[in-house]
């Protein structure tokens, strides 16, 4: 999953970006709303983590437009604005979930996935698939009843291919979504997870339109 923080608090920022990042997602950090509308003109984003006091304006206003335009991307408002008043009016203009500073990092990781699932049409955290029975919540897998340990690029890449079941991902995409724009990609980097997810997980967990890319495979 690739993820935009717009924030301005480099302490809070940097500790975001570092959980994000630990999660094996993608995250790209930005401080001002400019900088944020120049991102998402370019980036197709699964997920945004919004401040609603930027430098040059009001993280409200940046959100009506995303959905004044038609933008669906799902929302989290990051704030220490804490009144019951500022919490309707960011869900009210489009939010999906409201988060009060200071919070738990971890509790931030669970709202992010909660959030992704519901918009994958999956609220469900606990899916089978074939041999596998997988907790979305607790990032956990078991093959045929016994623990499967992943990394954390392993999981984002096994949950992108779960979020979308049946669909053909690129390499590209899948790219994407794991590393951030100023992100060193290997050239065989997929290749390599997909191998590795295929020895854990079996051989037909996915599969592969030779020249085209990946797709989770049939239960």
């Amino acid at each position: 999953m690739r993820i935009l923080l717009i924030e301005d608090d480099t302490v809070l920022g940097a500790a975001v970006r570092d959980q994000i990042a630990a999660d094996g997602q993608s995250v790209d950090w930005v401080t001002r709303l400019d900088t944020a509308g120049d991102a998402v003109r370019v980036t197709s984003y699964d997920l945004m983590l919004l401040d609603l006091m930027l430098p040059d304006g009001r993280g409200i206003g940046f959100l009506k437009g995303l959905r004044a335009r038609g933008d669906v991307t799902p929302v989290i408002i990051l704030t220490a604005l804490d009144q019951v008043s500022d919490r309707i009016e960011g869900l009210n203009v489009g939010a999906d979930d409201y988060l009060v500073k200071p919070f738990d990092l971890a509790e931030l990781s669970a709202r992010i996935g909660s959030v992704a699932r519901r918009y994958s049409g999956n609220p469900n955290p606990i899916l089978t698939h074939g041999s596998l029975d997988i907790d979305l919540a607790a990032r956990s897998v078991h093959r045929d009843g016994k623990p499967v340990a992943l990394t954390a690029r392993e999981w984002a890449l096994f949950d992108a291919f779960l979020a979308r079941p049946g669909q053909l991902l690129s390499k590209a995409q899948l790219e994407e979504r794991l590393y951030a724009f100023d992100a060193e990609v290997e050239s065989n980097t997929i290749e390599v997870h997909v191998s590795r997810l295929r020895k854990k997980l079996g051989s037909e967990v996915i599969e592969t339109e030779r020249g085209m890319g990946y797709r989770l495979g049939k239960p």
